[in-house]
């Protein structure tokens, strides 16, 4: 039950009925109307802006639309009062006959807060897509779970959705990171220093743990040129570091449905099929392009080069397809690789990208525009940088030296829950704090402990009555008489669709976890109340009255639903 829409259509059909009377003048559409949330100080359950949209075409002021349709929908029998604010905003507050149908209707309902009415679309999500050289580090921790609760929503909407990554295993940097898993060989086999200063190289300790194992498992294969056995070291390399990447995303609570090889796509000529692709569409030409601001003058040689007509697609600049040995750039693949996807038919695709590839959002989603022909089918979000805290001072992360902390290392320090939670906790275009001494905090200025906090808190009186949270309640009347308070909460739940409505449309997940946090907050302020009002006490003497018990049930379900979806656990005991 969305009570938003719900009295959306009431509005409408209102103002249809009195069109057919001649006493209101529709507008050019009905979808500017909209039944929003009230503003926290007033006591009000929903507000509407019909009266402004209705003024135009009625010639009237919105406050004299406003009084108008006070009088009809006061005769609505669950309205208790309605108050009009300027410019023109009708504030409705529903009595508590509302509540109590408002109750029997969502308590049993397992799939609350999902939106039925929309159209079910099929998502290809891509997210992480971490170069397999390594652990993943903090840096793609919070794209990573921006794009697992990103899906998480949308499949609780019932869309359709694929998480995919994408494996950058082609290229220069494998051949550093093979080399460089080739060179801890050697130091471990034949004792040679491996060169930890030269700059392309990766001299992270996790190498020696990939060089130990393929030793182990490859007795009868010699170390002694790389060259020679470059092509199987490649293969065991990066299987090895994949290995290590999806352990660290299972361990973060992340299942890919796919993983899709940068590799395989150059080598089953994807990308000169798509090469083609854009010749046949006029998409293509040889042409020179200016030096890059980063380089200096005398260091690029301006020549002919195959470019892609980006700036055709809103991007700055034509865009390369090959090197000047004529190999194929990282975005002529990354070209093929999203023609593949537009080739599985998804109906939107999604790609997290981290803050180190702002600059590459345009031309990605030029190329999308250009093979599949139709607008917005590629929908960029980024995820911006982390800082991580501690005792006050930052840590500093560097994939180069080594020394950067892994999503592993922050699992160890703050464990799964946390680490999801905090890095949902801001919207993910801002740049986030990440304080290790916060996040252990037992305490309100703790938001994952406060959320976690309160279904334990509802558990707590379960057990107290011999029953369990997860039982189904048995309880017929719903006729009770609740107080301003417990209103109050059954007014935050009601919101909760509306929160996963807009989530979902936006694509801003981070709008659970503030949802969850006000939820815990208004029934941690309501216990509290309890110390001093044996009235306001959900339990006393070991009973339980099925007011309460529906408060306690209605709360828990929520925000267990919410928490699912953020992929953090409901203890029962803390």
């Amino acid at each position: 039950m969305n009570i938003f829409e719900n009295f959306l259509d009431i509005i409408k059909k209102i103002i249809l009925d009195e069109n057919k009377k001649n006493n209101l003048f529709l507008p050019e559409k009905l979808n500017n109307i909209n039944v929003e949330i009230p503003p926290s100080n007033f006591d009000s359950d929903l507000s509407t802006n019909v009266a402004m949209i209705l003024s135009k075409p009625n010639k009237k002021k919105p406050l004299e639309i406003a009084e108008y349709l006070k009088s009809i929908l006061l005769k609505n029998e669950h309205v208790e009062t309605i108050s009009v604010v300027k410019p023109g905003f009708i504030n409705i507050k529903l009595n508590k006959s509302f509540w109590n149908q408002f109750i029997r209707e969502v308590i049993f309902n397992k799939s609350y807060g999902s939106d039925n009415k929309i159209k079910k679309i099929r998502y290809l999500i891509e997210f992480v897509s971490a170069n397999p050289t390594g652990p993943l580090h903090v840096g793609h921790c919070r794209g990573a779970i921006l794009g697992d609760v990103l899906s998480n929503l949308l499949t609780f909407n019932k869309h359709n959705v694929t998480r995919e990554y994408y494996v950058n295993d082609y290229g220069n940097q494998i051949i550093h990171f093979v080399n460089s898993v080739f060179l801890r060989i050697r130091e471990i086999k034949f004792n040679e220093k491996f060169p930890i200063d030269n700059k392309d190289l990766y001299p992270g300790n996790y190498l020696i743990d990939i060089a130990n194992n393929i030793i182990k498992n490859n007795k009868k294969l010699k170390f002694d040129n790389f060259d020679n056995i470059k092509d199987e070291l490649i293969e065991m390399s990066v299987a090895a570091s994949l290995k290590i990447i999806k352990n660290n995303l299972i361990k973060l609570g992340i299942n890919h449905n796919s993983f899709v090889s940068e590799k395989k796509i150059v080598l089953d000529k994807e990308v000169d099929n798509v090469v083609k692709k854009l010749k046949n569409k006029n998409f293509l030409y040889t042409g020179k392009i200016a030096a890059p601001a980063r380089k200096k003058s005398d260091d690029y040689f301006e020549r002919d080069q195959l470019l892609f007509k980006s700036t055709e697609f809103g991007d700055d600049k034509d865009r390369a397809l090959q090197k000047s040995d004529n190999s194929w750039t990282y975005f002529a693949s990354d070209a093929a690789y999203h023609n593949n996807k537009i080739e599985r038919n998804f109906d939107k695709l999604i790609n997290i990208f981290g803050s180190d590839h702002t600059g590459y959002v345009k031309r990605i989603t030029s190329i999308v525009d250009a093979l599949s022909g139709e607008k917005n089918k590629l929908i960029c979000k980024v995820s911006q940088l982390v800082k991580l805290m501690k005792d006050g001072k930052p840590f500093k992360m560097s994939k180069r030296k080594g020394d950067y902390i892994t999503i592993e290392d922050l699992i160890n320090e703050v464990g799964k829950d946390a680490t999801r939670f905090i890095m949902l906790n801001r919207s993910s275009d801002v740049e986030l704090d990440f304080d290790f001494n916060k996040v252990k905090e037992k305490s309100k200025d703790n938001p994952v402990f406060y959320v976690q906090y309160c279904y334990a808190r509802i558990a707590s009186v379960f057990r107290n009555i011999n029953s369990d949270i997860d039982d189904e309640i048995d309880i017929k009347d719903f006729n009770f008489k609740f107080n301003e308070h417990e209103i109050k909460i059954f007014r935050k739940i009601s919101e909760w669709p509306k929160c996963v409505q807009i989530s979902s449309a936006k694509l801003e997940p981070h709008r659970l976890t503030t949802y969850l946090y006000e939820l815990a907050s208004q029934f941690h302020s309501y216990w509290n109340l309890g110390k001093d009002d044996v009235e306001k006490r959900f339990i006393e003497n070991n009973k339980i009255s099925n007011d309460k018990i529906v408060i306690l049930k209605l709360v828990a379900n929520v925000i267990k639903s919410g928490m699912n979806i953020v992929g953090v656990d409901t203890p029962k005991k803390m």
